[in-house]
């Protein structure tokens, strides 16, 4: 997913006999140049990393250190700012020779408020052009693509997201369709956002969504030459639709209400707020 557009840039599906692994492998080669790749920390391996810079223009990568992550530490950009080398493991060097007995990579320490320092690993070694507050920044980037998840499960599927086709291939068209129904809507809202100067995460995806299934449904009884027009009163109403910037400055630690948790309780603040 291009995170700040949320098109779907690459799918891949099958059995659930592969797991996440086999079927992403099949996405690095569609990852386009001069890009940045952040991935979960699952896919912290040289397997993966390496080839994603080496076979491309200009490729990068990002990911969250695991708490077993051992590096060796090469050069110090400044504090919690590090320019780090790996082993190549002995499974990697045999599945693929090409890969390099050693990588180099930049570790980034940060701390949220409210949360627990993290470290973050990239391909992108340059301290000056790429200063590690904008690296850490970048990261949580990261979690739009559960937002784009939620536009396809809640609002699209209505969170029936049961596949009714009872084949493999009717299972593989309805997936395919339901990428490309959710393709068609962003691209839209692309447009729209481009012709009003504002990122297309200020289109509301809900509204977005139902004013264009009113004008398929329109088009579908109107004459091809009535279309054009259909278009564009539809990106009209489309503009009206921006929403204010998001507040990405407030921070609410993770907390349930349920009793039984590892979590600590929600409990009312002393003002009787909650």
């Amino acid at each position: 997913m291009a995170l700040r557009s949320h098109l779907l840039a690459g799918l891949a599906f099958g059995p659930s006999s592969d797991g996440e692994y086999t079927y992403a492998s099949a996405l690095w080669a569609s990852i386009p140049r001069d890009s940045l790749t952040i991935v979960d920390r699952h896919f912290l391996g040289a397997s993966v990393l390496i080839p994603l810079q080496r076979d491309g223009e200009n490729r990068h990568w990002l990911t969250r250190a695991r708490s077993t992550t051992r590096w060796r530490v090469i050069e110090r950009f400044g504090p919690g700012d590090e320019l780090v080398e790996f082993d190549t493991s002995h499974q990697a060097l045999s599945d693929d020779p090409s890969l390099p007995p050693t990588y180099q990579a930049r570790a980034v320490r940060y701390q949220r408020p409210g949360f627990q320092p993290q470290t973050l690993l990239t391909s992108l070694t340059d301290a000056k052009a790429f200063p590690a507050r904008e690296i850490a920044a970048l990261y949580h980037e990261r979690w739009e693509i559960e937002l784009g998840y939620d536009e396809i499960k809640t609002e699209m599927l209505d969170r029936e997201e049961s596949i009714r086709s009872k084949t493999p291939d009717g299972v593989r068209q309805e997936i395919w369709g339901i990428a490309l129904a959710y393709n068609l809507i962003r691209v839209e809202m692309e447009r729209v956002a481009d012709q009003a100067k504002v990122s297309p995460s200020r289109i509301s995806f809900v509204n977005a969504m139902r004013l264009i299934c009113d004008e398929w449904l329109w088009c579908a009884i109107a004459s091809p030459g009535a279309i054009p027009k259909h278009l564009h009163n539809l990106r009209a109403a489309l503009t009206g639709l921006v929403l204010p910037p998001r507040r990405s400055h407030r921070n609410y630690p993770r907390a349930v209400k349920i009793k039984m948790s590892n979590y600590p309780r929600k409990r009312p603040s002393p003002t009787g707020g909650r």
